[in-house]
């Protein structure tokens, strides 16, 4: 598939903003449409040649047939980590149906999804429900649809890297919820790399690709990792569930997003790795990065 326009939900976003530039390289003459809230100059995704920031609201369904005609595909990455039900609902279930509808209707030929790893219907999160719920929107609507489920994404400009590291250079130890909940990060180039083979692959729909990386980490071990690239390695001291419900519901008193939520952790009760009972990174020709790449960022901002 040569597409000549792709409309990317979510597009300003850390993984949005790494899919729009493998694309924008992958085909330089095809369209790439952005939907978002405000067009605010200075977006580094208006930085590419082919890339259209659009105004529009995506809860609107009078909004989305101009912005999905013509589209030969959608990559819908809108997700949110924190919220209550109702927020989780509007988001991971309403929209996907919202947009489901809108792709037919406009006869969009191929879609990609984004969900996660450890999503089902009876998780022990609202977040893993509610994502297997929109999943479930888009497996019912009868359109050509790949499902990508990433483990936690990381990257240069993620926050979850990030965050731990800024955390280790100011505290002297690490009081942990989760400290042994598994991962296999991935990094979002590999989740991109992902996504444009999908678009490239019409065979690949109705497919789901679990997109992990070559290492399954606790949450600990991640940590400690980070420290060691960043060299601020602090000890970390795991803290029981009650507590760390205690401690996540402390922190959302406090302004702005709270690094971790008492949904989060009921959601690190399953472990989010590759389940073995879907196609991989590998199938699809992409050889999977290790948290190590991330070694030459934290090392120069240390200089």
């Amino acid at each position: 598939m040569t597409p000549k326009r792709i409309v990317v939900t979510g597009g300003t976003g850390f993984v949005g903003r790494t899919v729009l530039a493998r694309a924008a390289a992958r085909w330089p003459e095809a369209r790439l449409v952005v939907p978002t809230r405000h067009v605010a100059a200075g977006s580094p995704v208006q930085l590419l040649p082919n890339v259209d920031l659009v105004a529009c609201n995506l809860h609107d369904p009078s909004a989305l047939g101009p912005l999905l005609a013509g589209a030969d595909a959608l990559v819908h990455l809108v997700a949110i980590l924190h919220g209550d039900a109702a927020a989780f609902e509007r988001v991971h279930v309403a929209l996907p149906r919202t947009l489901a509808r809108a792709c037919r209707d406009a006869g969009v030929p191929r879609v990609v999804h984004i969900s996660a790893l450890a999503v089902a219907p009876d998780a022990p999160s609202a977040y893993l429900r509610s994502k297997a719920a929109g999943e479930a929107a888009w497996r019912d609507s009868g359109l050509a649809v790949t499902v990508l489920r990433p483990s936690v994404i990381f990257g240069v400009e993620d926050r979850f890297t990030n965050l731990f590291a800024s955390l280790q250079r100011v505290f002297p130890v690490m009081p942990l919820a989760g400290a042994d909940a598994r991962f296999q990060p991935v990094w979002v180039g590999d989740v991109a790399a992902a996504v444009i083979a999908c678009l490239e692959r019409p065979e690949l729909a109705g497919q789901v690709v679990d997109c992990a990386g070559p290492q399954v980490m606790t949450l600990s071990e991640i940590i400690h990792a980070v420290g060691r690239m960043a060299g601020c390695e602090r000890p970390v001291l795991g803290l029981p569930e009650a507590l760390g419900m205690l401690q996540a519901t402390l922190m959302s008193c406090l302004p702005g997003e709270a690094p971790m939520s008492r949904d989060n952790l009921l959601s690190m009760r399953v472990p989010s790795v590759a389940s073995g009972r879907a196609m991989t990174l590998q199938d699809l020709g992409i050889d999977p990065a290790p948290l190590g790449l991330l070694a030459s960022h934290f090392a120069s901002r240390r200089r």
